[in-house]
């Protein structure tokens, strides 16, 4: 079910003129600012954001899930819809699992991905939902519950990940919980967390030796009085408290309104344990909106602190790049491919900082010429890189419109089994 090459060709002719004229003339512009536009060109081509497996379903609220048609039935499905996302922006080479959504045999998992010319990226456990057959239930938490048995199931679990994850070539495990609690006194804020700790570390200890163990923090839901790992301080805790092989892993989404991410990016980075990022955008809470739909700047922020700690080489520097989003309204696939395009496009504006300039700014405490230093790479329009950097590695210039003229959704709607469903839950 991969778009026919022809759309592609098509859909490239009609735009490689003005793509040219446009790319030379942004090229004329950064030279006169000391930049070689292929250079930029050049690192874009390589940059790539991992997709998430859950993220090609429509998702949903707390109150009702909308289903769209052609949605994906199994994980076969999602790889192939994952894969026209690589075809079209050739930006996304890997996906994301989620275990047990898209629990198969890893030999046809791998076989799958393979002959849709994709990788695995992170693997992710579910131990903030039951599952049928399940015997202990997480109602009351999982890595972090009063009884010992649902600890270890849950432990079990997460094992169970890295398994599968070593048979398809994974090589890292994100953990998310949703353990906490919704009432003062509920639960004994120390002995929880050393509850976690404890299911951590038997996590940890049966890591592959290439692996890398994430933990993610987030600050709300589904516990609203209390989250166990509520912020990036106590996952920095946790990241020390395991070893060298455990890292923090950023989502956009999961922080207060208002709370300066890329400084909490700059810290990890400085302590050696950003593990990655989880990118979505948001306006009031854990939206998981596009990337990029609601503050740009901040995205272009946070593509600043990497590309400083990429510049300057930082030691054990090698964060993951995933999508992580809930698309209600719109086709998953435009929004990740869109999603994934404004990734890039955040990391080619950080790469046009005069970061000599800055740190002089800086040095001098000239707080306006610094900030306007860092606006006009923001400023700067890289489409023309993004789509020249999209064509010659073998994709489209304008996905979305390939995408759209392809009648891929309407395509896959024949095949797969309109779905339906009224209850809450992202997937």
């Amino acid at each position: 079910m991969m778009i026919d090459k022809s759309v592609i060709v098509q859909e490239n002719e009609a735009g490689l003129t003005a793509l040219k004229r446009d790319y030379e003339t942004l090229g004329e512009q950064l030279d006169r600012r000391g930049i070689a536009i292929d250079s930029i060109k050049a690192r874009v081509s390589d940059y790539g954001v991992a997709i998430p497996s859950w993220g090609v379903g429509t998702g949903g609220t707390r109150f009702a899930r909308f289903p769209g048609k052609g949605e994906p039935r199994h994980i076969f499905d999602k790889l192939e819809d994952c894969a026209v996302i690589q075809q079209l922006t050739r930006a996304t080479p890997s996906v994301s699992l989620h275990i047990p959504w898209d629990k198969a045999d890893p030999a046809d998992l791998k076989a799958k991905a393979a002959s849709l010319g994709l990788g695995f990226d992170a693997m992710n456990s579910n131990t903030f939902q039951d599952q049928p057959g399940q015997t202990h239930s997480y109602k009351y938490g999982s890595l972090t519950h009063t009884d010992a048995a649902t600890r270890q199931q849950a432990i079990d679990h997460n094992l169970e990940c890295i398994e599968i994850g070593t048979a398809i070539g994974s090589a890292a495990l994100t953990i998310w919980v949703g353990d906490g609690s919704n009432f003062p006194g509920q639960t004994h804020f120390v002995r929880q967390f050393e509850r976690y700790l404890d299911s951590a570390k038997a996590i940890y200890a049966e890591l592959p030796e290439n692996w890398r163990l994430f933990t993610e923090h987030k600050i709300f839901e589904p516990a609203f009085y209390s989250t166990v790992v509520q912020d990036w301080g106590t996952n920095y805790l946790i990241a020390k408290e395991l070893g060298d092989k455990a890292f923090c892993l950023v989502d956009l989404g999961h922080h207060a309104p208002n709370v300066n991410i890329e400084m909490i990016v700059a810290r990890l980075v400085q302590f050696g344990k950003l593990g990655g990022f989880h990118f979505n955008d948001s306006k009031y809470g854990d939206d998981d909106l596009d990337t990029g739909s609601i503050d740009p700047y901040r995205l272009f922020l946070v593509f600043n602190e990497l590309v400083d700690a990429e510049t300057h080489s930082v030691e054990g520097f090698d964060p993951a790049h995933m999508l992580d989003q809930s698309h209600n309204v719109t086709d998953p696939i435009e929004s990740l491919m869109v999603s994934a395009m404004e990734v890039q496009r955040a990391y080619a504006q950080a790469l046009l900082v005069d970061r000599s300039a800055l740190r002089d700014y800086q040095q001098d405490n000239d707080a306006l010429m610094a900030s306007a230093t860092l606006k006009r790479a923001f400023r700067t329009d890289v489409e023309p890189i993004l789509a020249m950097a999209r064509f010659e590695n073998g994709g489209v210039i304008d996905p979305v419109s390939a995408y759209r003229a392809s009648g891929y959704r309407n395509k896959v709607a024949e095949i797969r089994p309109e779905a339906t469903g009224a209850g809450g839950g992202i997937v």
